[in-house]
């Protein structure tokens, strides 16, 4: 069991998701139960699919959530692109939370490894 509070991946999916909130507060509020609802649960999903699986007593069941924070975390980019292109996300703000994104991802990618090592000793 690890403490997810002290893993780096949750501390920045953390910080990600409270800048998608702000980011998606300004989109029109006909939105409020479509794109903006969609975006804002992929981006919860990341830190909690990591606090979850770091609550598991197996190393094993830890890289099953960690690969759910991965799929949320590619399900998140392609929202954030569908928005800049509806003109909800301006360029240079979908440059920002992309290079993110693509951080988290790789940490968590790399992270699940070292998870999946333990779960096959």
């Amino acid at each position: 069991m690890h403490n997810f509070k002290d893993l780096k991946i949750w501390q920045r999916s953390m910080e990600l998701a409270k800048v998608v909130y702000e980011t998606t507060a300004a989109f029109p509020g006909n939105e409020k139960y479509g794109l903006t609802s969609q975006i804002n649960r992929a981006a919860v999903s990341i830190p909690s699919n990591i606090a979850e699986g770091a609550g598991r007593s197996s190393s094993k069941e830890f890289s099953q959530f960690l690969s759910i924070a991965l799929g949320s975390a590619f399900e998140l980019e392609t929202q954030l692109i569908l928005a800049n292109s509806f003109g909800l996300v301006k360029e240079a703000q979908l440059k920002q939370l992309l290079s993110q994104l693509e951080q988290i991802q790789k940490m968590i990618n790399s992270f699940k490894k070292t998870v999946s090592k333990k779960s096959n000793v």
